[in-house]
């Protein structure tokens, strides 16, 4: 598998709170993701992120990454989804 292969797509949407990014961050940092990109805004008080990560160095799998998130989703009261990029793409494609 090619070094993008281990790609993932993260989006957050929520109110907009102190530590969002932090928290998931943290997350990342712990399960040894690299975050690539990230582009947050704030809309009317809704908070909106997408982030693209390297998984490849990972110490979690998908399914164990996506259960931290949701349970940091929960407590934040935020939506968080992961989805490899190949997915992401053929889902977004025109």
């Amino acid at each position: 598998m090619s070094d993008d292969g281990q790609r993932l797509i993260i989006t957050v949407i929520g109110r907009d709170r102190i530590g969002i990014i932090a928290a998931i961050s943290k997350i990342l940092a712990e399960a040894r993701i690299n975050i690539l990109d990230i582009n947050q805004t704030i809309m009317q008080g809704f908070f909106t992120m997408i982030m693209v990560v390297d998984a490849k160095e990972s110490t979690v799998d998908t399914a164990e990454l996506n259960r931290k998130l949701d349970e940091k989703g929960r407590e934040l009261g935020l939506v968080i989804t992961t989805q490899h990029e190949d997915v992401f793409h053929y889902m977004h494609r025109i």
